[in-house]
C-alpha cells in the first residue's frame, strides 16, 4: 500500500497556522504582590514566514483531494462488487442460515451500505458522474458503470447466485461461505489493482476507503475460513 505522505509536516503546520491565527498582543499582566511576574509581549511569525506556511498548508489540502481515472473507476467498480454482496447477505434469514452465519451476513450488510454510501457521496464531491444501483431479486443493474462489472474478481455468476438462493440450512452455510470468501478475495484483487496504477490513491479520502475496504475483507476471509473449517469437522451440521 502506498504510505500518506508528510502527514507530521501536515500536523505542523496546521498547528502552526492555528496557533498564528488565534495570537494577538498580549495583555499586561501586573501583580503587585509579586515583583517577579512580568509583562507578556505576543510574539507572531513574519509576514513571509506566514505566507509560506499558508501556502504549504492549501498545496497540501489541493494536493490531497486529487485523484485519477482510476480512483473513479474504483469507486464505480466497488459500489457494483458491494450491491452484489448484499444480495448474497440479504439471503441469510429466509434460508436457515445458522446464527453465526446470519451475525457475519448482518456485519457485511451494514458495513458494505455504508461503504457504498461513502463511495457515492466521494463521486458526487468531486464532479463524477454517480451510478445508480437497483436491485431486483437476484438481478443487479448498475446505471452509469459499464457491464464489465459483472466480469470484476469475485464476482459471482447468475449460476452461483441462483445455487445460493435455493439452499436451505447447512448447504446454504456452506454455499455463502465458498462463495463469500471468492467475493471479498477479488474485492482484495481490486484494491491491489489500484494501488499498483502510478499516482492513484493520494487522495486521502480514497486511500483511506480503499485501505479499509483492503483490510477488512482479509479479515472476514480469514474468519469465514475457520467458519468452513469448523463446519466440515461437524460433517455440515450445525
Amino acid at each position: 500500500m502506498k504510505p500518506l505522505e508528510s502527514a507530521p509536516r501536515f500536523l505542523a503546520i496546521s498547528i502552526a497556522l492555528s496557533v498564528a491565527a488565534c495570537a494577538g498582543p498580549a495583555a499586561v499582566t501586573t501583580n503587585d504582590e509579586d515583583p517577579e511576574v512580568k509583562s507578556i509581549e505576543a510574539t507572531t511569525p513574519e509576514d513571509g514566514d506566514r505566507a509560506e506556511l499558508e501556502a504549504l498548508y492549501w498545496n497540501k489540502i489541493e494536493s490531497s483531494r486529487t485523484f485519477t481515472e482510476a480512483d473513479v473507476n474504483f469507486m464505480k467498480g466497488m459500489i457494483a462488487h458491494h450491491a452484489q454482496a448484499l444480495i448474497m447477505s440479504e439471503m441469510a434469514v429466509d434460508n436457515g442460515a445458522s446464527s453465526q452465519v446470519q451475525t457475519l451476513a448482518a456485519r457485511i450488510i451494514n458495513a458494505q451500505r455504508d461503504e457504498i454510501r461513502s463511495m457515492l457521496s466521494w463521486l458526487r464531491d468531486r464532479g463524477q458522474a454517480v451510478p445508480e444501483v437497483h436491485i431486483d431479486g437476484l438481478n443487479l443493474m448498475v446505471h452509469g458503470v459499464a457491464d464489465h462489472h459483472k466480469h470484476m474478481p469475485g464476482m459471482l455468476t447468475q449460476e452461483q447466485l441462483e445455487d445460493l438462493a435455493a439452499a436451505r440450512g447447512a448447504e446454504f452455510d456452506w454455499l455463502f461461505l465458498t462463495y463469500m470468501i471468492q467475493h471479498h478475495s477479488g474485492a482484495v484483487s481490486m484494491v491491489d489493482e489500484l494501488f499498483d496504477v502510478d499516482g492513484a490513491a493520494q487522495d486521502d479520502a480514497a486511500f483511506k476507503l480503499a485501505s479499509d475496504i483492503h483490510v477488512d475483507q482479509i479479515t472476514e476471509i480469514e474468519r469465514m475460513e475457520l467458519m468452513l473449517d469448523s463446519l466440515a469437522e461437524d460433517g455440515g451440521e450445525r
